[in-house]
């Protein structure tokens, strides 16, 4: 050791150096012994009922007639007082959903020919259930030929309160699992690690509409909306 080395030393450390008492020791790195995570996921349901007070009506005016612009134009006549009643009532979403105009073919001799010409225009809207019925008979006393589908729904208000119930059900339907089953084992649920989230509608199936000539005059058909289930999941990972 040289004279500038020994100068950097304290007496006490050139002492223990010396005499061979000094022991260098390195710090070790401090091993984290992480927990292993374990979780639980359970998947809750939640459902509600609400009244279905909106009618999603299709109707349409269908005409055969010899010529093409024969058909059309009674076609367009009949369409056209369909929708003026309509437009009266104050109907919902008012639109067009189809215009046609084919031919009509029938076998003479073994060949097809075209004996006449099939026009059919289609329109769609909305209304309150309690006065789809007597707008339906109205509708075909003005030349509508064609009910094609009513269906109902809830209003988009009812729909999103009810998803929000639903979803408050599902969540605590899920939570409750989780307690049931940890504590049947001893354990306890600590917190939730993930949230999932799923919904789905399910509306009242669409209904038939037949008119009859045994309805009276001043009778309307009657129509009754049901019910619109509204659903929800939710998963949820909880530790314990």
């Amino acid at each position: 050791m040289n004279r500038l080395s020994q100068g950097l030393l304290t007496p006490l450390a050139a002492l223990m150096l010396a005499s061979g008492t000094i022991t260098l020791i390195g710090q070790p790195p401090v091993m984290a012994q992480e927990q292993s995570l374990r979780t639980l996921t359970v998947q809750g349901q939640g459902s509600v009922f609400i009244p279905a007070t909106i009618a999603q009506v299709s109707l349409g005016v269908e005409v055969d007639a010899e010529t093409a612009e024969a058909a059309q134009q009674q076609a367009a006549r009949q369409s056209s007082a369909v929708v003026e009643l309509l437009r009266s009532r104050n109907v919902d979403k008012l639109q067009t959903t189809g215009v046609r105009l084919n031919p009509i073919y029938t076998r003479r001799d073994n060949q097809q020919v075209i004996s006449g010409y099939r026009a059919s225009n289609t329109v769609s809207f909305q209304i309150s259930t309690d006065a789809a019925g007597e707008l339906l008979d109205t509708a075909v006393s003005r030349g509508a030929t064609r009910i094609n589908g009513v269906s109902f729904v809830a209003s988009d208000t009812a729909i999103a309160q009810a998803r929000d119930r639903a979803l408050q059900e599902a969540t605590l339907d899920a939570r409750s699992q989780a307690d049931v089953v940890l504590a049947s084992l001893n354990l306890q649920r600590r917190e939730v690690v993930s949230i999932n989230i799923s919904g789905s509608q399910y509306g009242s199936p669409p209904v038939r509409y037949q008119r009859t000539e045994a309805l009276a005059a001043d009778a309307s058909t009657p129509i009754e909306g049901g019910e619109q289930q509204i659903t929800a999941s939710v998963t949820l990972e909880v530790s314990y």
